[in-house]
């Protein structure tokens, strides 16, 4: 089980409290866990990536592990902790302006 967590303006468009949790099967990558997440919430779509070229949107972070993997390619491994359940993938929004 991936468990995915999310900003709080996401959690409450899907309507979701704390963690999302998806069944993943397959190899365990950003692209994978996004396309899980928006076919299981589908208000989701578009919220975190482009609805056409599927680019992560320019105020959304993705980290895991303490790494933040938001210019990695789509469809590379995330780390064995994140597919194994013992680590969160984290979609984060930035915040600009001063």
């Amino acid at each position: 089980m991936i468990r995915v967590a999310l900003p709080f303006h996401l959690r409450k468009l899907a309507k979701v409290e704390g963690e999302v949790e998806l069944d993943i099967t397959g190899p365990v990558t950003q692209c994978s866990i996004l396309n899980a997440l928006e076919a299981r919430y589908p208000v989701l779509r578009g919220t975190i990536r482009d609805h056409v070229t599927f680019k992560r949107r320019a105020f959304v972070r993705f980290f895991a592990c303490e790494q933040d993997l938001s210019h990695d390619p789509p469809d590379t491994p995330l780390p064995d902790a994140v597919a194994t359940g013992a680590e969160s993938f984290v979609v984060l929004g930035a915040m600009a302006g001063g």
